[in-house]
């Protein structure tokens, strides 16, 4: 057996906890203090000292990212569209008025816990997912006004196994057309406080209709749900709606885009609403898109207590072939011809 094949065999098996419950055994961490960030370091994953007064406790100064590493049929280790997400990182950061991380150093920051937790990634289709995290730790009650003066920057590992655990099923999603997801301008922010707003919408309509989520669409424009971006799919096309700052700018999105160009799909990037939406379902399909989840299909929207079923209420054909496609580059199986992964 060659050294390759003998180090995938070592391969751990994906986790069945749920997904972002377990966590690997070492993170990295650093603090902007005094106008500059100080050196990263690694430590054991565990509690970080807050004060109760803390600027992220009261003002919701944090954000974050999500982007996974796999481990390939070589054995090796690669992290998937890195690049993308800490400029997205420091998009945000800036949104709230943080002070972005030194995109190096982030770098270098996750590619240092891949390593050091490198006989953690599980086997595909399961991953190392990473989660940077930025937060206000300056101690003051009184900033409401105010940015805080001492961020922290950290950057946790969690093996996750697939996401759908017992495989691809279609999604339940209601649509919400009188209330955004959040505030005009901000929705681009992977920020704590995006979701907080839309989860009052999604717990209703789990409750109501046992709906995975929560698609939002003001005003009967068809924007994202709670935590993933929407597209429309035929055997021709690709339907989304284009970036603004209402909703945010997804690296799944991007790479599905890509990704169906490359593969003789009409990409479209417009506005559309909710009828145009709903009209499609008789003969298309529609996905939601984003990290954790790769590419899900949408089985069932729910529109004012109608249930409308999108592509005979299953995961279309387009949806699949888009997904095996963008998670076989993931895994090593297919070559990438974008440039996406980092090998570590």
């Amino acid at each position: 057996m060659s050294t390759a094949t003998a180090t995938a065999a070592r391969a751990p098996a994906p986790p069945t906890a749920p997904f972002g419950t377990v966590f690997a055994r070492r993170m990295a961490i650093t603090w902007h203090r005094g106008g500059s960030w100080g050196p990263s370091e690694l430590r054991d994953t565990g509690p970080i000292p807050m004060h109760p007064g803390a600027h992220v406790l009261h003002y919701s100064s944090a954000c974050f990212e999500g982007l996974k590493a796999f481990r390939h049929p070589d054995g090796k280790a690669r992290v998937f569209r890195l690049d993308r997400h800490v400029a997205r990182m420091c998009q945000s950061a800036r949104l709230l008025c943080l002070p972005p991380p030194d995109p190096a150093q982030l770098e270098a920051m996750v590619l240092d816990v891949v390593r050091e937790c490198r006989d953690e990634i599980p086997a595909f289709p399961g991953a190392l997912y990473l989660r940077p995290t930025l937060i206000g730790t300056e101690v003051n009650i009184g900033a409401a006004g105010t940015p805080p003066s001492e961020v922290c920057l950290y950057v946790l590992a969690s093996p996750v196994g697939d996401y759908f655990g017992a495989g691809l099923q279609p999604v339940r999603v209601a649509v919400e057309d009188e209330h955004p997801r959040t505030t005009a301008d901000f929705g681009m922010a992977k920020a704590g406080a995006n979701y907080a707003s839309a989860l009052r919408h999604v717990m209703q309509a789990r409750a109501e209709h046992e709906a995975a989520t929560v698609l939002f669409c003001p005003g009967g424009d068809v924007q994202e749900t709670g935590a993933s971006n929407f597209m429309l799919l035929d055997d021709q096309r690709l339907v989304t709606k284009p970036l603004s700052g209402a909703f945010l700018h997804g690296v799944t999105r991007d790479s599905v885009l890509r990704l169906a160009a490359h593969l003789g799909y009409t990409v479209e990037e417009r506005d559309f609403t909710v009828d145009e939406m709903l009209d499609w379902c008789g003969r298309g399909e529609a996905a939601l898109s984003g990290t954790a989840a790769v590419l899900a299909g949408v089985g069932t929207l729910i529109h004012h207590g109608r249930e409308v079923q999108v592509g005979g209420g299953q995961v279309g054909p387009n949806t699949r072939r888009l997904r095996e496609a963008l998670t076989a580059i993931q895994s090593g199986e297919a070559e990438d011809p974008f440039g996406w992964l980092r090998e570590v």
